[in-house]
């Protein structure tokens, strides 16, 4: 960079500096053109005629309206090549594992989405092993699925263990305003479990520059993009915390003083959170990227301005709640949706999926009128007293976030839940299902 620097045109008067940004006088400058500001990186995010403005990532506190500006010619970029894998890397994509510098083809982050004649119908199954999801959520390869949670829930331990559970080719990770514990913590859990062959991280800590987050989902989306076009295989890209990345987003709108829209976040948020998104899916050729995002939401509110503009933009969401019942973090089957769903159940899954989801799920929704009827003090029939121990065991066996079985096993627990509590007549699914996965009653 240095010598990139060298034969550069040095600009020493800088005609304006905000909080966040700086500006000067130049021209044959692009848009998101990368630039050292008094030893600062900073990148090109508005021309007006002559004047550029530059965000400056680490802040322009102490910078002199004197300071030397160069500008480097590029936007940021990533060093492709199948040796990103296993690899941690800041939100620059420079290594912060130790590990050598990254070699391979330099690409620019933040290209456009795939041109839709190019994409394909998902349709191919992605199991996680969390039964809240794949039985009654279950993703497709291509899919672009938030979570939503509050956030002292544990949505990173979550999202570790979809990276660990889910049969990908290569997931990577894009940490957003992590803690040095949550950073330390996805290190360590996929070191242990042997995984770091397939795990391609980028993180941006609490220490580090807030500003800086807004390169982490481009800079992990660049590398799914070259492991799914180049080299066929499915990948799955989960990004935490998006809430964090819209608040940088917000901090820069702020401080340039645009006026700012709902909560105020930017007018751009909806295109700016869409940029993102839209980058999943499937190719024909093989290849896929599948998006799962941590939003963690003020006080439970879900009307805020960034799950709601994620909820237009994604395909369904997964919504983490705390059951107090049994004091464990479930998916919650009445406010998680995956749309995609229909495209993979009942055809790669078993036969009874569809039935058992809707019939778990309506006597989950009869136990939650039996508890309303408790509470205001009308006495429970034997069925309301049999449908809140079932809620109860769904919970425990199928809900909660660390259960850890196939699909298969999450539909015969369905089975045995099913003849604990209710008659074959009470749950109200197809004869001929009931005669073949009944327990007693399965056909050899």
């Amino acid at each position: 960079m240095s010598e990139k620097i060298a034969f550069q045109k040095i600009y020493t008067r800088l005609t304006k500096i905000t909080k966040a940004t700086c500006s000067v006088k130049a021209s044959g400058i692009g848009y998101d053109e990368l630039a050292i500001v008094h030893g600062r990186l900073a990148q090109v995010v508005k021309i007006m005629g002559d004047e550029v403005i530059l965000q400056v990532f680490s802040g322009t506190e102490g910078l002199p309206n004197n300071a030397e500006l160069v500008f480097l010619g590029k936007a940021p970029s990533l060093r492709v090549d199948d040796d990103l894998a296993g690899r941690f890397l800041n939100a620059y994509g420079e290594p912060i594992d130790d590990g050598p510098a990254l070699r391979g083809k330099e690409i620019e982050i933040g290209g456009p989405s795939v041109n839709p004649v190019r994409r394909k119908q998902p349709s191919h199954l992605i199991a996680t092993g969390i039964a809240g999801i794949d039985l009654n959520n279950t993703l497709v390869t291509g899919q672009k699925i938030p979570f939503f949670a509050d956030p002292d829930q544990p949505y990173n331990q979550v999202m570790a263990t979809v990276a660990l559970r889910a049969k990908a080719d290569k997931i990577i990770l894009g940490g957003m305003g992590l803690s040095n514990d949550d950073y330390l913590y996805y290190r360590n859990v996929f070191e242990n479990a042997g995984a770091l062959e397939k795990i391609i991280a980028f993180i941006n800590t609490t220490e580090d520059p807030p500003v800086e987050r807004l390169l982490v989902p481009d800079m992990a989306l660049t590398a799914a993009e070259y492991f799914a076009v180049e080299k066929k295989q499915t990948v799955l890209v989960l990004l935490t915390d998006m809430t964090l990345f819209a608040d940088a987003l917000s901090i820069v709108s702020n401080r340039m003083d645009q006026i700012p829209s709902k909560d105020n976040m930017p007018g751009s948020l909806y295109s700016d959170l869409a940029k993102i998104y839209e980058k999943a899916v499937q190719f024909p050729e093989g290849g896929s990227i599948t998006i799962i995002a941590v939003t963690t939401l003020s006080g439970g509110d879900i009307t805020h301005a960034i799950p709601d503009n994620t909820g237009y933009i994604t395909e369904g969401q997964l919504f983490l709640r705390r059951d107090a019942e049994i004091g464990k973090v479930i998916v919650d089957p009445f406010r998680s949706l995956s749309r995609l769903k229909q495209l993979v159940i009942g055809k790669q899954t078993r036969e009874d999926h569809h039935q058992v989801m809707n019939s778990s799920i309506r006597l989950y929704a009869d136990a939650a009128n039996a508890k309303t009827k408790h509470e205001n003090g009308f006495d429970l029939s034997d069925y309301d007293k049999r449908a809140l121990s079932f809620a109860k065991d769904y919970s425990e066996k199928l809900l909660a976030i660390d259960i850890n079985i196939d699909i298969t096993t999450m539909l015969d627990t369905g089975w045995d839940l099913f003849a604990n509590y209710f008659s074959p007549a009470e749950i109200g699914i197809k004869e001929e299902f009931v005669n073949k996965y009944w327990p007693g009653r399965k056909e050899n």
